[in-house]
């Protein structure tokens, strides 16, 4: 722009300074065409321009950015630190940073004047800093946002609408649910307790015995939250929490449960696991309760999606608060994985009556999706906070002593319902001890345990190139043999075509031959990312005849499904392998495995899958490897590594454990950053 002769210098600087709403939207749309952010985030400003032609640029801006913040798994934008400290809030270069701190020198400069700007703006709404009640007029999340105000400002804590919706229903759920007591007859529960948890000869009863304490706990709630680490027996205790309510039910031939997981695999797991406990209690407890009959009526756990009744073309569910699910309890294994919009589902479309118990690791990744709803939930578990009358309880129940640092009091009622398992009995030696330093953020201990050279169930492959992981992928290394070559091995044994028992049995041994081994990533793109990665290594395979590739489906083609598609019986996230059908050498099938069902779709039919060789490690989430190779990227993407991504990759691996990085200093920045997603869901609850 030119000054004009016309006006005075001082007037003419007074209009170029000024931003315009049409300014704003622009620069927004030149960031997501420059890949800043999701041309999605932009349209958000441009819709809130349309529904206000008045709108401040402040608050254009303010709507992208939370849309952005929501995108990398935030519920809310923290405005008071987008104001002081908008570079470390938002991660960005050199060059974002100039270009946003260009941008907010043009808008009112103190942060009270931010928030009268967007307090008196008609597309946003009030809600409690505390979040303990609704903004009014927020409507059904699944109804459309137009012609409603598009955000809540909380405090200094901006959300879209719908995430303040969501948030406020999980919070008055849990807070509900939280409180409820059952009526526990005390003498019965002790009796049980007892015998459920009694020690194998020859042992020792661990002091105190956090999984008798949380069946004891998850008994007298409506809502509990079991959480610990890999090998802390989260699925042993709630199968002994399962017994334990049928064995005191006044009509348990009655008693509805119900399994459930993020993802198909979580949830065979968990079915799987529960079934093997069950039984071995069954044969140690004899007849009664009668374990076999509820394993026989549990029936197959599912994914929350299918649960709950999810279409491909709504997002609402065919189970809500008005249309409850038919269940007593409901178990939910790994719970860190539930987002934000699922919980809210998950606890509306729950009877008033119902039991729900929460199991999952609260330093484990959170969801990809916004929120981190397990996280907020045990805010408080390490410590306890147990009051009086949980104290006595527990004493009253398991005959146990709650010691005084777990009593300080001060806790929430949810606080009283959670329990922290904290004895892991499989991660022991190197792995669990550089699981322990990661998670503990002690770097110079972590970096010990990989270097050291006589462990080679945890190794350190640094500044290498992904060459090195494509070798491991071929025939693994020492102290930890294996790859992808065993399963592809097995490609050459394949029964007579007109045998389907056979078959069966082969495709069976294959996928579990698969399942030893996994590459997982902390990126998608580039060499180190999973698509680099995924390319590598299937053209290393190849090079080395372990599999013959012909077009995008091959025989031994490993996939991950991306997209539930409820019609064929796939999900988000369950793994198969293609393979021919018996008596049809031409047919390529994708074959899953989920406990010892096995099952396959036509290849054809699949439209949503990736290459699996290589995952995320946020898909890993549910699984575990006998060897888990992590690769981490090189400095440029460095800032996704946190110190969650390495825990939850270090605790994919049951046996063997290998880092691979291109610089030594990958994993100590890795650990030092701490993920932080903005929510509010802690503060509603207190």
């Amino acid at each position: 722009m030119k000054p004009r002769k016309d006006v005075d210098t001082l007037d003419w600087i007074d209009a170029l300074d000024r931003l315009s709403a049409q300014d704003m939207v622009d620069e927004l749309l030149r960031w997501a065409r420059a890949g800043w952010i999701r041309h999605l985030d932009a349209a958000v400003a441009r819709f809130a321009l349309e529904l206000n032609p008045d709108a401040p640029p402040l608050v254009l801006l303010c709507g992208a950015l939370v849309a952005h913040m929501e995108s990398r798994g935030h519920s809310c934008l923290l405005l008071q630190e987008l104001h002081a400290r908008p570079h470390e809030l938002l991660g960005w270069s050199a060059d974002q940073q100039q270009a946003l701190g260009d941008l907010l020198k043009r808008l009112p400069g103190s942060l009270d004047d931010w928030l009268q700007t967007l307090h008196a703006c008609p597309l946003l709404e009030a809600g409690s800093a505390d979040g303990s009640g609704a903004a009014t007029g927020v409507t059904d999340a699944a109804g459309p946002d137009r012609d409603t105000p598009l955000l809540v400002l909380a405090g200094t804590r901006l959300y879209l609408r719908r995430y303040w919706d969501y948030e406020q229903r999980v919070a008055a759920q849990v807070r509900a649910r939280g409180a409820l007591r059952e009526d526990v007859d005390l003498p019965a529960a002790r009796d049980w307790l007892d015998r459920l948890f009694a020690p194998a000869p020859g042992q020792r009863a661990p002091k105190p015995d956090w999984q008798k304490i949380a069946c004891a706990v998850a008994l007298r709630g409506r809502l509990s939250v079991i959480t610990g680490g890999p090998g802390t027996g989260k699925t042993y205790t709630v199968a002994r929490l399962l017994a334990l309510l049928l064995a005191t039910a006044p009509a348990p031939e009655r008693l509805r449960i119900a399994l459930a997981a993020p993802t198909g695999k979580a949830a065979a797991r968990l079915k799987q696991s529960i079934e093997g406990s069950l039984q071995a209690l069954a044969e140690r407890l004899g007849p009664t309760p009668d374990l076999a009959g509820l394993t026989a009526r549990i029936g197959a756990a599912r994914t929350l999606h299918g649960l709950l009744g999810g279409r491909p073309d709504t997002r609402r569910f065919a189970f809500d608060a008005s249309h409850p699910l038919d269940v007593d309890v409901l178990i939910v294994d790994e719970a860190s994985m539930v987002h934000l919009e699922m919980m809210a589902a998950l606890l509306d479309a729950l009877p008033a009556s119902a039991r729900v118990v929460l199991l999952g690791d609260k330093d484990q990744l959170a969801s990809v999706e916004a929120g981190a709803v397990l996280g907020d939930l045990c805010g408080e578990a390490e410590h306890g906070h147990y009051d009086a009358d949980t104290r006595a309880y527990v004493e009253a129940a398991c005959g146990i002593e709650l010691h005084k640092d777990f009593c300080q009091g001060g806790g929430t009622a949810l606080a009283q319902q959670t329990v922290m398992l904290r004895e892991s009995r499989r991660f022991g030696g190197p792995i669990g001890a550089l699981a322990l330093a990661v998670n503990q953020g002690k770097v110079a201990a972590a970096q010990r345990v990989l270097r050291d050279a006589q462990s080679p169930e945890a190794q350190w492959l640094e500044s290498v190139s992904p060459q090195a992981v494509v070798r491991l992928a071929l025939q693994g290394r020492p102290g930890a043999p294996g790859g992808y070559a065993p399963y592809l091995a097995l490609l050459r044994e394949r029964p007579a075509d007109e045998d389907e028992a056979a078959h069966a049995e082969w495709t069976k041994r294959v996928l579990l031959a698969f399942e030893r081994f996994r590459v997982l990533c902390a990126v998608r793109e580039g060499e180190w990312g999973v698509e680099g990665l995924n390319q590598a290594i299937e053209a290393g395979l190849a090079g080395a005849g372990l599999l013959r590739k012909s077009g995008e489906w091959y025989e031994g083609r490993p996939v991950m499904v991306t997209r539930n598609q409820g019609a064929l019986g796939v999900f988000n996230g369950d793994i198969g392998i293609v393979l021919k059908a018996p008596g049809a050498r031409t047919a390529l099938r994708v074959y899953f495995l989920e406990g010892p069902q096995l099952r396959s779709v036509l290849a054809s039919r699949l439209s949503d899958v990736e290459t699996a060789f290589a995952l995320t490690v946020h898909k890993s989430q549910g699984s575990e490897f006998e060897h888990t190779v992590l690769a981490l990227p090189e400095g440029g993407a460095a800032q996704v590594l946190t110190r969650e991504l390495a825990y939850t990759g270090i605790t994919r691996a049951r046996s063997a454990f290998t880092l691979v990085s291109p610089q030594p200093g990958v994993l100590a920045a890795a650990v030092e950053r701490r993920t932080r997603r903005a929510s509010g869901l802690r503060e509603a609850l207190a």
